[in-house]
């Protein structure tokens, strides 16, 4: 089933998948290596102190990730700077999803 298959209506979709800001707690630095099972061949590693690794990271994690992933590898201070750039690049129900959980705006 795709991702956007999972947020249809009468799903239990994203919403409850979305940990809320609060819940968030990966780290401000360092080099972050995604679990295997979102990982795509070669691409497993992040500097989250190069911005545009980072945000490809939480494009990644928010667009594919569990609940705990999310929770485990995302910054709320980061993705809050970065939800500007970030969004645009997320489909248009991902990003409203988001924004309602994690209080996050444009």
């Amino acid at each position: 089933m795709s991702f956007a298959q999972r947020l249809r209506p009468g799903r239990a979709g994203m919403s409850r998948r979305v940990p809320a800001l609060a819940d968030l707690h990966g780290p401000e630095q360092g080099v972050l290596t995604l679990p295997r099972h979102l990982a795509r061949p070669g691409l497993r590693e992040f500097d989250i102190s190069q911005d545009g690794a980072r945000r490809s990271l939480y494009g990644i994690v928010l667009t594919q990730g569990r609940r705990n992933d999310m929770a485990r590898l995302v910054n709320p201070r980061l993705l809050r700077d970065d939800w500007p750039e970030l969004r645009g690049s997320l489909d248009r129900k991902i990003r409203r999803k988001c924004e309602r959980r994690l209080k996050l705006r444009g």
